[in-house]
């Protein structure tokens, strides 16, 4: 799964690929070097970030959508909206998006579990604690592996108790998303035991800011050989779905 950050404010690439043509441009590239997904988001969920409109969030994503959709689709290539927002996923399903990507596990907005219900998109379902303005304020766990394990294994039931078949569910432990650099290393080092759940994992490790600490990296430094083995590290335990920034090169580490 390629990231497709359509924002400002995203941690890594943010204001990279704000416009239309340079998003499509980049969208491209990652389905040439090799992704099976692309993940398209409008609204930044990195720490402390800045909550936008849904017009705002909707003018950004769903033009990238509907241009992409013609090339992902003849390629096999399926689009995912990421999103927390109920109208937003409803009209980027409508617009070509084939997954919704809800970092909420779609209990941010009342009306989610009931639109991604009436679509037939699969479903990623992540785990976070607290809000991405609150989420790294001392996060706390009594385990957090079996804490994060028991949260989406509640979260299946709620979907498929809403008429959403398991079939289109997947599951994501949300590294870096209210958990300390132990935690993170925790859930990674856990990865096989998610596949207990019963639905496709997927690991998004790429460039977080546990990496730094992990590998004894300075602010600035590059986190690509970090993120790099992360990857391997999930993949190793059967992670479906790796969500990455840099496409070719996890392709390349995993082929070898």
């Amino acid at each position: 799964m390629g990231i497709l950050n359509v924002t400002p404010d995203s941690f890594s690439d943010g204001g990279k690929f704000l416009s239309v043509e340079n998003a499509v441009k980049h969208g491209i590239r990652m389905m040439d070097e090799g992704a099976d997904i692309i993940d398209i988001g409008g609204e930044s969920t990195r720490p402390n970030s800045e909550v936008i409109s849904l017009e705002e969030e909707q003018r950004r994503v769903l033009p990238v959508i509907a241009a992409l959709k013609p090339e992902a689709h003849k390629r096999g290539i399926k689009l995912s909206i990421d999103t927390r927002n109920a109208s937003t996923m409803g009209e980027a399903v409508k617009a070509g998006a084939d997954i919704i990507n809800d970092v909420s596990a779609l209990t941010h907005d009342p009306d989610s579990l009931k639109t991604a219900a009436a679509t037939n998109a699969h479903i990623i379902l992540m785990h976070m604690q607290g809000t991405p303005q609150t989420m790294q304020h001392n996060p706390t766990y009594n385990n957090v592996v079996q804490d994060v394990y028991d949260y989406l294994e509640q979260r299946i039931a709620d979907c498929t108790n809403a008429g959403i078949e398991k079939s289109r569910l997947i599951i994501d432990p949300g590294l870096g998303f209210g958990k300390t650099a132990e935690h993170n290393m925790a859930l990674l080092n856990n990865t096989r035991t998610f596949q207990k759940l019963g639905v496709p994992v997927l690991i998004g490790a790429s460039r977080k800011s546990f990496l730094v600490k992990l590998a004894g990296l300075k602010d600035g430094q590059d986190r690509l050989p970090a993120s790099l083995t992360a990857a391997r590290i999930a993949a190793q335990q059967g992670a479906q779905i790796l969500r990455v920034h840099d496409v070719a090169e996890t392709k390349q580490a995993l082929q070898v």
